[in-house]
């Protein structure tokens, strides 16, 4: 029988709190998984998952590909947290609606789907964490969602850059991410990339791009506002 270390559903139930109110003799079935972004798996779109997924360190990418090809991603999965559609499919016995991407090493917990259900079903607070997982990341993706309708281009990419130069100038990215985080083509991002450098704004060079003016940014957002 599979028993896990004391030592490591004493750091499962730190990361998550209402796992506290699982009995240490429940946690046969639970795995831990070691996964770097090299390692192979099926969770795509249409997937039937068979365990519900928690990660204990590191990150995931939850993302969507359209019938045309075109990526976007939708949220990321960081320690303490878990991926809602997953729980969403996992609950309602449906097929995954999204795909992941691992994006740097992570240590993930397995819960069997019917062990998951059960603990669902009687303890009330991982009910309650995961109804909170819902709430948050719904808030998210309808701000994405708002930005995709309603939002100009430019906007939405001054918007990135502003969120990601919060603790640094430069950002490492080239523009097929940058595509792949707005939803839109690369050819896009590098005229819209180069009308900011013609302001001013940023400075661009390979895989990299440096913050001038953060004021130039901010007001392109509050163009459109």
């Amino acid at each position: 029988m599979h028993v896990l270390p004391e030592q490591k559903i004493r750091q499962i139930q730190q990361l998550f709190p209402s796992f506290s109110h699982v009995p240490d003799d429940s946690w046969n079935a639970a795995e831990i998984l070691s996964i770097t972004p090299s390692t192979p798996h099926s969770i795509r779109e249409g997937h039937m998952l068979q365990h519900a997924m928690f990660i204990m360190g590191g990150q995931i990418r939850i993302f969507k590909i359209s019938p045309t090809g075109r990526e976007i991603t939708l949220y990321r999965v960081s320690s303490g947290q878990s991926c809602v559609l997953m729980m969403a499919s996992i609950l309602g016995e449906t097929e995954y609606e999204a795909s992941v991407s691992i994006e740097e090493n992570t240590e993930v917990l397995l819960l069997p789907v019917h062990v998951f259900r059960g603990w669902m079903d009687t303890i009330k607070p991982i009910r309650q964490y995961i109804y909170k997982q819902f709430i948050d990341r719904m808030t998210n993706v309808t701000q994405l969602l708002e930005n995709i309708a309603f939002q100009p281009i430019p906007y939405r990419i001054a918007e990135y850059l502003i969120l990601a130069s919060a603790n640094t100038d430069h950002i490492l990215l080239t523009h097929e991410q940058l595509a792949i985080e707005i939803g839109t083509s690369r050819e896009v991002i590098t005229r819209v990339l180069r009308d900011f450098v013609n302001l001013g704004a940023i400075r661009l060079s390979r895989g990299k791009i440096k913050i001038i003016d953060h004021h130039i940014l901010q007001n392109t957002l509050d163009r459109f506002v």
